[in-house]
């Protein structure tokens, strides 16, 4: 249960990381560099589900 659980808490930050790219690129002048950070968190974040996702 607790790989569950951590995948849950891993979907939740995929998803507010992807509201902050959203805002980001809605903005008059968006900051590349943020734009790529949170892009990496959210591949990561990725990457991480799956692989948890494999192992349950």
């Amino acid at each position: 249960m607790a790989t569950l659980d951590r995948i849950e808490a891993l979907r939740r930050q995929h998803s507010t990381l992807e509201h902050r790219l959203d805002d980001e690129t809605k903005r008059p002048l968006p900051d590349d560099g943020l734009l790529a950070e949170l892009k990496r968190q959210k591949l990561r974040i990725k990457d991480e589900i799956n692989d948890l996702a494999r192992h349950a």
